[in-house]
């Protein structure tokens, strides 16, 4: 089996998952050919609250205990099913939830995915996103560098202006400024503050 090198588009996955959360801004996620540029994550930790690793490894957080550059999937609420991407080193449980996409490639299949037009909404939000890139949990523990996914790092020189705050949606540790965001995008899933 090849060795998964912790370097992917220009992000080092063996990093805090701050550090990974805030540096994939601006890099291209592709699922089965379908995605766009990643302007919105969050990061999360095992000593987090927050964060699915707090308590410890379970059936349905072990990815988040393995290896790093794997991704995550877990459903929402019972109906949406999330990407996330491991980082650390293996055992350490944590992982970056990718929020928001700005779409590019594969628009038509989004948009007959999701059942709707407005390009700003097809992938505003985890749920969303997962929705426009048949996100399942077939995906869990699958390396991001290896078919269906590919992520892609920004063209050299492009700069991008990274902004953050308070993550969405949690109720423990809620003013923890692990959330990231493209400043000024209008794909994010919420203005920041």
């Amino acid at each position: 089996m090849q060795e998964f090198s912790a370097l992917l588009a220009g992000v080092d996955f063996s990093t805090s998952s701050s550090a990974v959360a805030r540096a994939l801004i601006g890099v291209r996620l592709l699922v089965g050919g379908v995605g766009g540029m990643i302007v919105e994550t969050e990061a999360y930790d095992h000593e987090d609250p927050a964060s699915h690793s707090f308590s410890g490894p379970t059936v349905r957080n072990a990815a988040m205990f393995g290896p790093p550059g794997r991704a995550y999937v877990y459903r929402s609420y019972g109906i949406h099913w999330c990407l996330n991407f491991v980082c650390r080193e293996a055992g350490h449980g944590a992982g970056v939830l990718v929020r928001a996409l700005a779409p590019t490639d594969g628009l038509a299949l989004m948009r007959e995915r999701r059942g709707l037009e407005d390009i700003r909404l097809l992938c505003a939000g985890p749920g969303r996103l997962g929705q426009a890139l048949a996100i399942d949990h077939g995906l869990n523990g699958r390396r991001l560098d290896q078919p269906p996914f590919a992520l892609l790092a920004p063209e050299p020189g492009l700069v991008f202006s990274v902004v953050s705050g308070p993550r969405i949606g949690i109720s423990k540790a809620v003013d923890q400024p692990w959330r990231f965001g493209l400043a000024g995008s209008p794909f994010l899933s919420r203005p920041f503050r």
